[in-house]
């Protein structure tokens, strides 16, 4: 591989809805640019990108591919990403890649539920985006329309940067309108009636040049080409490209614009915090410190575990050993790859810009920095759809926990659980989807067998008022006795409030000290005076309180939101121990949450559901019967809406078989959590029944 420089560096992602045509997209571009030697088809299942066998099966992208070629003197690393968002988080970690995210369109679907999706994630990375509209061959289009659309939906900074000429059977070419022909017969639009708006657009990048454009000098072509990828970098231009990925229209007009318009890896301005705890620049330079992050994990049957690094400052060599933040040790790089989709190349080195991949590293995981600045941390949607797993042959338990754990290092939207009230194994995902996918890739790659049960809704349980109580532990069993005597008060804690400003002398006079676990929002504050309970038996009050909360109270479910005080209590010199003060704080937690109005909170999730016109009415209707909250109505393009909502989940944990039937298949949706809320008083009674049921039933 020769030797490169990071100005000649671009990453791109390609993203968008399902079937928009992205891995035929980039198929056609390695075959074009000589990287493959004949085509390839998802369809035939010869994709360079859908390699999996799961990919083969259902014809779409599951897992984020990279790969690269070389135009122009550019050396582009291009990632293929999923396109249907019950694998939004692979398009996550892919952006945090890259510079600029391309967003893919079906020119005859036009804009989808996951299209805005993925343009929300883009804008939330910091990155340039671009639009390719594809599919131009297919029929029915309308054109001016669909640009229409997109202005509306992503802005007027999105321009033509070249219109078709001619649409479906009649689509034979693209002309620029950036550098417009005279002869623009046969263009679905006119160029040059765009031409002004995309320069305006670009100018905006340079205050000088765009001064020097309001006075009536227009920018000189090196200017337009310096421009413009800052113009995008900056967000002031947002390109749409014109391209047929089946018939090869505008593919070489599209690898000359991406090759202009994707920002360099040095013109996306990156943050971090130093080892002082101050914020600085990254600068994407070879000679810098090393900063690098793994995006992307990939358990492979053969070289096992390959972790996947993006170099944003810095140079790796294989063979050396690099700091990992937050370890005390290195890691040692046996070897670095390049990566072409499923095939893994040596190389030496790699230099700030890069992506490389190593494998067999254990001590990294997805999000694990190299050097030492700390990154914004990758953060991936809220897995909610849960099921209860179990092995199908008996003997596969341990098989099961393995195989399952390698699922939870290469998908961070997937977590595993243990059940402590039912000993039950809980997968949990984005979407049924989700988990039937993961599912296939365990009974192919891991020949593993899994029985599932009916999906399993994360309840929690919290306080509604103000309590106190306590309870004394005390044991005589003929030698040593156990005693231990807690006194506590309950308070709700609400969501968003900062501990440090809420553990203050002013509400908690006596307090000695104070701790604080975010996750549970669980603030536990210590009041003990004189002694009454030695110091030394703390951490087992605090232990008590935890267990308790693990456990739930009035229906097994963990607790949340919670404020605890300990004010008084008891010991005795002989027979107080720290078990006795954690049976004693587990209890006295038990009793004064059962009088603190206790009550069951349920995940509300946000719901996007994009349908025909005509079966708005219905979905609101069905959503309104799932104790549903319709929030508003988009356009989705032509004869299509988007209705927002929020509902339980326990109401549409089953929702994609729901909408097939009401749509007829033509409706789509994207599901995301948003917060707990309070369940009704007669479905709590009902939740509370089950799981007393559930309970005996163990029992026995």
């Amino acid at each position: 591989m020769q030797e490169l420089a990071v100005e000649n560096i671009r990453n791109l992602a390609l993203c968008g809805h399902g079937s928009c045509g992205k891995t035929t997209l980039v198929d056609k571009i390695l075959h074009f640019t000589g990287e493959i030697t004949r085509p390839a088809s998802v369809d035939d299942g010869t994709s360079v990108c859908d390699f999996d066998e799961e990919e083969k099966a259902h014809k779409y992208t599951i897992e984020a591919k990279i790969t690269h070629f070389n135009h122009n003197g550019k050396y582009f690393q291009l990632l293929d990403t999923p396109g249907y968002p019950d694998f939004i988080g692979q398009t996550i970690s892919a952006l945090s890649a890259v510079e600029a995210a391309a967003i893919v369109i079906n020119a005859q679907a036009g804009i989808e539920v996951n299209t805005r999706r993925v343009s929300q994630e883009a804008q939330k990375a910091g990155i340039g985006r671009l639009i390719i509209l594809t599919k131009l061959d297919q029929e029915n289009i309308n054109f001016p329309q669909l640009v229409s659309r997109i202005r509306e939906f992503f802005g007027n900074e999105c321009v033509l940067l070249n219109v078709p000429v001619g649409l479906g059977a009649e689509l034979r070419g693209v002309v620029s309108t950036l550098e417009p022909p005279k002869d623009v017969s046969g263009a679905v639009m006119n160029p040059h009636e765009i031409h002004n708006a995309l320069v305006e657009s670009i100018v905006e990048a340079d205050d000088a040049v765009m001064e020097r454009y309001l006075e009536g000098q227009p920018p000189t072509a090196e200017e337009i080409a310096r421009l413009v990828s800052s113009a995008v970098a900056k967000g002031t231009l947002i390109p749409i490209l014109c391209v047929s990925a089946k018939t090869g229209v505008g593919v070489k007009e599209l690898l000359d614009a991406l090759a202009m318009c994707v920002p360099a890896p040095h013109q996306v301005p990156r943050k971090a915090k130093g080892p002082d705890g101050s914020e600085v620049d990254i600068v994407a330079d070879p000679t810098g410190p090393l900063v690098a992050r793994v995006f992307k994990t990939r358990i492979d049957p053969f070289v096992q575990k390959i972790s996947y690094i993006r170099i944003y400052s810095g140079s790796l060599r294989s063979g050396e050993t690099a700091p990992v933040l937050g370890q005390r040790k290195g890691v040692k790089l046996a070897q670095l790859f390049r990566l072409q989709a499923s095939e893994m190349e040596p190389v030496d080195s790699a230099i700030a810009g890069q992506i490389v991949a190593v494998t067999k590293t254990e001590e990294l995981e997805t999000g694990s920095i190299l050097g030492e600045y700390t990154l914004p941390p990758l953060v991936f949607p809220t897995p909610m759809v849960g099921l209860a797993a179990s092995p199908k042959s008996r003997g596969d338990e341990a098989k099961l926990s393995s195989s399952l754990a390698k699922v939870c290092q290469e998908d961070p939207t997937f977590r595993l659980d243990r059940d402590p009230q039912t000993k039950e194994t809980v997968i949990t995902g984005i979407s049924e989807l989700h988990l039937q996918i993961i599912l296939e890739r365990l009974r192919r790659r891991d020949k593993l067998e899994i029985i599932t049960k009916e999906p399993k809704i994360p309840y929690r349980e919290t306080v509604q008022a103000k309590a106190e109580g306590s309870y004394r532990h005390k044991k005589q069993t003929g030698g040593r006795g156990q005693f231990g005597e807690v006194h506590i008060r309950m308070w709700p804690l609400p969501r968003g409030i900062k501990p440090e400003e809420y553990a203050t002398k002013e509400r908690f006079p006596e307090m000695k000290e104070w701790h604080y676990d975010p996750e549970s929002n669980f603030l536990w504050v210590d009041s003990i005076v004189g002694g009454v309970i030695p110091s030394n038996f703390m951490p087992a009050v605090e232990k008590g309180f935890k267990e308790r909360m693990e456990k739930g109270v009035i229906a097994g479910y963990p607790v949340q939101d919670v404020c605890v005080e300990v004010f008084y209590g008891k010991h005795h010199p002989v027979d107080s121990s720290e078990q006795a003060f954690k049976t004693a704080a587990s209890m006295a937690f038990r009793n004064v949450f059962q009088q603190a109005k206790p009550a069951i909170l349920e995940p509300i999730v946000r719901l996007e559901v994009t349908v025909p016109t005509e079966k708005v009415g219905d979905i609101h209707s069905d959503i309104s019967s799932r104790r549903g909250r319709p929030l508003g109505l988009n356009s989705a393009g032509p004869g299509m809406q988007t209705v927002i909502a929020e509902a339980p989940l326990a109401e549409v944990m089953s929702y994609a078989r729901v909408l097939s039937s009401i749509t007829g298949g033509q409706g789509s949706y994207t599901m995301e959590f948003v917060r707990y809320d309070i369940v009704p008083p007669h479905i709590q009674e009902e939740i509370i029944r089950k799981a007393k049921l559930e309970e005996e039933e163990e029992k026995e």
